[in-house]
């Protein structure tokens, strides 16, 4: 620590802050005096890179280069989890980028109390702390072995936040109620005890994603027995939230079984380029646990087509380069129409007047939430499943 406390950080985070600034991420100065006053080397001693072959390598975070990766608009792998056949990464240090933005929207004033859900390596909640003191700063995530060393990491630098290993979802009952809660990690539903534990006009912000990338980052606000908000402009994405005992969905292989080939009007790779659909698309009849992917040509390694494949095997792939009639050709197999329901989205979409992420918004009851276009009780509404 000594060693790496010696290095030339401070001019490696004021450059990263003033870049922030440049950039137009960071426009409060009390979030840019926070960025530069904060050694994130210190908070980030393990850093894991993934190759072009998969495997995962370390970053000697002491070296120059590693330093100068800390202190740069990057998200970091810090912890890795072994699958048995792979390693996975299971938590990370977001992008500084990101991070001051999500602060920012949150709208934090001096006098609030925050309750951050992901701890992570805690360069958030050093932020956090910095700006409102450590008795106003909470957080918890769901691994000891995240939240021990995160601890003692912070304490080396003067900060002592409230940290606690918990459930993300479970939040923090005991210090609530919360001005502010920001959540770090994905969830496909707001939990309840968020909700219960944000105090009356409080902010919650949260990445609400119905399936991997589908979805993005809103902003709530509590008014009495109910949280409501739009979906931010800028799209944004974390890791799922993890739980205790969660076992692995059982996926079968995709299959070629009644392979059906036709056109579509439709783009391929929503996922990438029109990510408002593909939200969409999860409440259209994509089944729960579609994971999209890409084909690539084994001898130029280039993408040569998007795919969707479904729990129960279902497959689906589209060409990304289109037919001389503008059309794109499309293959399903399986029982399930996987690109049908990509189709309606893209149709619902275009009738609805292309809208993007800020014309989309959340409302949670005690008893149900609902994504909508316009407004709460428009024409376009669907229900999450809690």
């Amino acid at each position: 620590m000594t060693a790496q406390l010696d290095t030339a950080w401070e001019s490696r985070a004021q450059a990263l802050a003033d870049e922030l600034e440049a950039r137009g991420d960071l426009t409060d100065p009390a979030w840019k005096a926070a960025v530069a006053a904060t050694p994130r080397h210190v908070l980030v001693p393990k850093v894991y890179e993934q190759g072009t072959t998969g495997e995962w390598h370390s970053v000697d975070v002491a070296s120059p280069s590693g330093l100068d990766r800390v202190y740069s608009p990057t998200t970091l792998i810090t912890a890795l989890a072994d699958r048995g056949t792979h390693h996975e990464s299971i938590s990370s240090s977001t992008k500084p980028d990101l991070m001051v933005r999500m602060l920012e929207t949150l709208d934090v004033h001096d006098d609030h109390t925050v309750l951050e859900i992901g701890t992570g390596t805690g360069y958030n909640a050093a932020l956090l702390t910095h700006r409102l003191g450590a008795e106003r700063v909470f957080s918890v995530d769901l691994d000891v072995e995240l939240i021990d060393p995160a601890r003692e990491r912070l304490a080396s630098i003067g900060l002592h936040p409230t940290l606690v290993t918990r459930d993300g979802a479970e939040g923090l009952r005991e210090y609530a109620p919360f001005d502010r809660i920001i959540a770090t990690c994905s969830v496909p539903t707001v939990p309840r005890a968020w909700c219960d534990q944000l105090s009356d006009g409080g902010l919650l912000l949260a990445d609400i994603k119905a399936g991997p990338t589908a979805g993005n980052l809103v902003l709530l606000r509590r008014d009495s027995d109910r949280i409501e908000g739009r979906f931010t402009d800028r799209w944004a994405t974390f890791m799922q939230m993890r739980h205790q005992h969660e076992q692995p969905r059982t996926l079968h292989p995709p299959t070629d079984a009644g392979a059906r080939t036709r056109t579509t009007n439709t783009p391929p790779d929503p996922w990438q380029h029109n990510r408002v659909v593909w939200f969409l698309a999860h409440f259209t009849g994509l089944p729960n646990g579609v994971r999209h992917g890409m084909r690539f040509d084994p001898d130029t390694r280039q993408p040569t087509a998007g795919t969707i494949t479904a729990p129960d095997g279902s497959h689906a792939f589209v060409m990304l380069e289109p037919t001389p009639d503008g059309t794109w050709s499309v293959t399903e197999s399986g029982p399930t129409p996987l690109w049908l329901a990509v189709e309606e989205a893209h149709q619902m979409w275009r009738a609805a007047g292309e809208p993007g992420w800020f014309c989309l918004g959340l409302t949670v009851t005690a008893g149900d939430q609902w994504v909508w276009i316009d407004e709460p009780h428009g024409k376009h509404q669907w229900s999450l499943t809690i």
